[in-house]
């Protein structure tokens, strides 16, 4: 079934919007090669997100032409702002970001351990708000969290695991209600494998598993370019298998006795010990541990 009239310029607008994000600025005879459309509909689409303030001239090809030709399109960076947030047991670290991703504001808030769920949250929401603020007056679009643990697939909620604050779960729900932005959570293991995929190690690969080893045991797969997570979202929680050498069974919220039990930095900092070498790891490195 062809696609809408408005469905398709959706589409078209969209792909000219990745392309400028990633190869800009472009001509738009640089957009017509790229897209594979017609010179009209990418005249039209180029219209059209100037209007919206999506794009706008930055600049031209080539000094010695000039004219609608040369023109260089590029993303209004400063439109709107885009926050990230790591997440850990201890701590929030938060960077504010223009649409092209550069670092426009950054701030690291730590969280005592005995500090309570509602101060936690409150303290955890202004310290976005507060850095959110200082990188300028653009409005914040989306927020992404990443986190330790379990994501549900179907809400895209932080799941309750073992080993993780409860003010976790408490942060996003906050943040939702408290800021006029979309809010999503990811596990932090998937977005370091999203972010070796777009930048780094696996640029020119689709089809990949990123294996993490710290506190925590984990791996992220990606297939075709697209993560995936499971029906339960716990593919990739290699932390929970069942190996020989332990004294128990993982649980579906506790990967003690899995392979998390011989590999996570707390077996690796015993088994140094026992053999006579003193070796500092990560906070709580000893203590309940993170799926």
């Amino acid at each position: 079934m062809p696609a809408s009239p408005s469905t398709a310029r959706a589409i078209n607008d969209r792909l000219a919007l990745r392309l400028l994000q990633q190869d800009g600025p472009l001509t738009a005879s640089q957009l017509k090669t790229s897209t594979g459309l017609s010179r009209p509909t990418v005249a039209d689409l180029v219209e059209r997100l100037q209007r919206a303030g999506l794009v706008r001239v930055v600049g031209e090809s080539d000094s010695r032409r000039r004219g609608p030709n040369a023109r260089l399109y590029g993303i209004a960076a400063d439109r709107a702002h885009l926050a990230a947030l790591d997440v850990r047991t201890d701590s929030v670290a938060v960077v504010i970001a223009d649409l092209l991703g550069a670092t426009l504001a950054e701030a690291t808030l730590p969280i005592d351990g005995d500090t309570p769920d509602r101060p936690a949250v409150q303290q955890a929401v202004a310290a976005v708000e507060r850095t959110a603020r200082s990188a300028g007056p653009a409005p914040l679009h989306s927020v992404a969290i990443g986190a330790p643990g379990l994501i549900d697939p179907a809400s895209g909620e932080l799941r309750d695991t073992a080993g993780l604050p409860s003010w976790h779960r408490g942060l996003v729900k906050e943040l939702q209600r408290r800021l006029p932005a979309t809010v999503v959570v990811e596990n932090e293991t998937n977005l370091a494998a999203v972010a070796e995929h777009r930048t780094g190690a696996a640029l020119d690969r689709d089809t990949f598993a990123l294996l993490w080893l710290g506190h925590g045991i984990g791996a992220a797969v990606m297939l075709d370019g697209a993560l995936r997570r499971g029906a339960s979202g716990g593919a990739g929680e290699i932390g929970f298998l069942p190996v020989p050498g332990t004294t128990r069974v993982p649980s579906a919220a506790d990967c003690e006795g899995g392979f998390h039990s011989l590999a996570g930095s707390a077996a690796v900092l015993d088994l140094a010990a026992a053999h006579g070498i003193e070796a500092r790891g990560p906070a709580g490195a000893g203590q309940a541990r993170e799926p």
